[in-house]
């Protein structure tokens, strides 16, 4: 039996694999279903390859994007929604600076003092010129505005010395004066009397100002109203006078021919700048110039940081401690704006803005006199190197805080706030801008002019104020450096 089961799974012909018509059809059957198996695979790892592929870009309408779009649209809406709130916010703020100029022209203080016939030994004259220019002035105050704040103030107050009135303007208790010299009157009639032919109208009445205390305010607001008053006055006041004089028969003729200038313009105004604001390439260092020291302590923020970064990136070397790395960056932000505020500073000195002039009394009028003679260059740097650090250090607070691209924002609110504060008056702005008084680039620009003309100074109070900045800041600096490292850490765990 079990020679014959060999012998039978043995036996050619129990297979039917030899050649036969059935075994292959079997064979081909196979064969082909195999094939097409192989290809269907082939096909559907060519289909898994292409889809593991980058896709193919597709039309801004594709089906694909649906989400994509919606997700972009409420981000540009809510992005456009936050600018054009911020244009409307901030922007505001320049354009209202200037909002109520004519009804605050007022502000501008102009004393008016009278000294004619108030002082020995002209006390018997009977004054005509004094009594008509308090009465100009009077009657614009009671008029429409815009008008200069005119104030009429008795000579006693001043211990009637026309040199205080002087040293009032230059203290900046007022923006101008006009004074009526003791002898206005008496002179004029002596003119006609005596046929003084040395008479000089101008030395009737006086104007005194300090243009370097504020240029565009003198040029736009007060100049020309004064210049206004000037020509109604002597107006005014050459009518008067002259008809007074041909009524009076007993004058001869010859003798008001001989002092033509006592019948017209018979009086007149000399002006006494005592600070002129010159020469003009000293415009940038106290305006405009100063924007790029906003701009420079700004993106110090963008050029330094990278740099301070390596300590914290392991590359061959062990990291720094926080700590330690905060106290490096807040010494070498300072000591880059020592050296970048000099550079700026140099500027100034390289395109021969005066720096070495010496001192000159404060009611004499006085072309860049210097009241800290050959060290005005080192205390206008210090100016510059203090002002740099209050405005840089805010700026690095607020970009380690916000990041970007809101830093951006943050550099043109803090542009705009300084500058509205500081190129224009405050006394011209309404009273919501007060608190320009204490920003920056407005203490900045005080001490610079005073330093650079010799004005009223308020050096101290202007470094105490920047200082103040400086403290706050540096105060606030370990704070945002954590902040700062808490959002690195965060998008790195994101990307992880």
């Amino acid at each position: 039996m079990a020679a014959t089961s060999n012998h039978d799974s043995t036996d050619p012909r129990s297979n039917r694999s030899d050649g036969s018509p059935a075994s292959d059809k079997t064979l081909n059957a196979h064969h082909t279903s195999g094939q097409e198996s192989s290809d269907e695979n082939l096909n559907q790892d060519e289909e898994k390859g292409d889809k593991s592929g980058p896709p193919q870009p597709v039309g801004f309408f594709h089906t694909d994007l649906s989400n994509v779009r919606l997700r972009v649209f409420g981000l540009w809406a809510r992005t456009t929604l936050i600018l054009c709130a911020f244009i409307l916010t901030v922007l505001s703020l320049y354009w209202a600076v200037l909002y109520h100029v004519e009804e605050n022209t007022s502000s501008l203080t102009v004393f008016v003092v009278d000294f004619d016939g108030k002082a020995d030994p002209y006390t018997s004259t009977t004054p005509l010129v004094g009594p008509m220019i308090t009465q100009t002035t009077e009657k614009m105050l009671a008029g429409p505005a815009p008008h200069l704040g005119y104030d009429t103030i008795q000579p006693s107050v001043f211990n009637n010395d026309p040199l205080a009135v002087r040293q009032a303007v230059f203290d900046w208790k007022a923006y101008a004066a006009i004074i009526v010299m003791p002898n206005a009157t008496a002179m004029l009639q002596q003119a006609i009397d005596r046929v003084n032919v040395t008479y000089d109208p101008l030395g009737a009445c006086q104007v005194v100002y300090v243009q370097a205390r504020d240029e565009t305010t003198y040029y736009n607001y007060i100049l020309p109203q004064l210049n206004a008053l000037e020509t109604q006055v002597t107006s005014k006041f050459g009518q008067m006078w002259t008809g007074m004089l041909l009524q009076n028969t007993t004058i001869p003729r010859e003798s008001l021919q001989r002092v033509p200038q006592a019948l017209s313009p018979a009086i007149g105004f000399s002006q006494f700048n005592l600070r002129p604001f010159r020469p003009a390439v000293v415009t940038p260092a106290v305006s405009i110039g100063l924007i790029y020291l906003i701009i420079l302590s700004f993106f110090s923020f963008a050029f330094y940081l990278p740099i301070h970064m390596k300590f914290l990136t392991p590359d061959g070397h062990p990291p720094m401690k926080f700590p330690s790395f905060i106290v490096w960056r807040w010494c070498a932000t300072t000591t880059a704006y020592f050296f970048l505020s000099l550079s700026y500073s140099l500027i100034s000195l390289a395109f021969q803005i005066p720096f070495a002039n010496h001192g000159a009394p404060t009611t004499e009028v006085a072309n860049n006199p210097e009241p800290y003679g050959k060290g005005t260059f080192v205390v206008y740097w210090m100016i510059n190197f203090v002002g740099m650090s209050a405005l840089g250090l805010a700026c690095e607070n607020v970009a380690m805080l916000i990041g970007q691209p809101w830093t951006a924002l943050w550099l043109i609110f803090w542009v705009i706030t300084n500058v509205s504060t500081s190129f224009y008056s405050l006394d011209l702005a309404p009273k919501f801008y007060y608190w320009g008084y204490a920003w920056p680039l407005h203490n900045i620009v005080e001490a610079s002019r005073s330093t650079l003309f010799q004005l009223h100074s308020r050096i101290g109070l202007n470094f105490g104020i920047l200082f103040v900045w400086c403290a706050i800041n540096t105060a606030l600096f370990p704070v945002c450096c954590y902040v700062l490292r808490w959002k690195m850490q965060k998008e790195q765990k994101k990307k992880e």
